[in-house]
């Protein structure tokens, strides 16, 4: 972690699939650095419950139920965010869904979830954002992608669609963006113990995977950068590699 992370102290930073996996994760490690948070998820019970705990830290947390899929939605959050918090400095896109099967196998709904939720969904949330953030000259993005955002992998259709669409998106808005004040970063991670395999048959084993902290702490290290430099993607695989 960069020694640089007293510098969230005081921070606004929202982050969207804030209550499970990734999201919860940094969420927790960003409150115990003094960063305020505004958090958003599906499940307003889990929201309710982990601001609870995330306000022990003396630092602001405000929570919205967040559907990245509906772009009203979306619009609610951040203005909710501008209105408690005030200048939006940093978006943390972690909402996601996946669904494995082949490419015969993958049903139209199954596809259309997936490119609705990670790759429209964070387009959506990252557009917002970052209109407002243009309008302050300052701010960064951070979209969690996947190793199958560059990575053929068997029985990811529609995952990969979505995931190396993000990158492309991603890639674009760092070009766009960058001159206006906005930093883009892109992490690729590995198979992360998470939530996210709870309903998925045949997983590799999950405890030679990358725990959600790990990734929590390099989100930490990219928000914390010195002045003079930008990272603009990072891997991160599991030490066995790809699982």
């Amino acid at each position: 972690m960069s020694n640089n992370s007293n510098s969230l102290t005081g921070k606004n930073i929202a982050i969207t699939g804030a209550t499970k996996g990734i999201g919860r994760a940094t969420a927790t490690l960003l409150s115990s650095l003094g960063a305020n948070l505004l958090i958003g998820a599906r499940n307003e019970n889990e929201l309710r419950e982990l601001t609870s705990i995330l306000s022990d830290n003396s630092v602001k947390v405000i929570y919205q139920h967040l559907n990245v899929e509906e772009e009203n939605s979306i619009i609610e959050f951040l203005n909710l965010g501008i209105t408690k918090l005030g200048k939006i400095e940093a978006l943390i896109n972690c909402a996601g869904y996946g669904s494995f099967n082949s490419f015969l196998e993958t049903t139209t709904e199954e596809f259309d979830r997936m490119i609705s939720v990670n790759l429209r969904g964070s387009f959506l949330t990252s557009r917002y954002f970052a209109q407002h953030m243009v309008e302050n000259k300052s701010g960064q993005i951070i979209n969690i992608n996947s190793i199958a955002g560059n990575t053929v992998l068997a029985g990811n259709a529609g995952y990969s669609a979505s995931k190396f669409g993000l990158l492309g998106l991603t890639k674009v808005m760092q070009l766009e963006l960058r001159k206006q004040g906005v930093y883009v970063t892109s992490i690729l991670p590995g198979a992360t113990n998470t939530a996210f395999w709870d309903h998925i048959d045949n997983y590799p084993d999950r405890s030679k995977m990358i725990p959600s902290e790990t990734i929590a702490m390099n989100i930490v290290s990219i928000l914390s950068q010195p002045d003079g430099a930008v990272v603009d993607e990072i891997t991160i695989t599991p030490p066995l590699g790809v699982l």
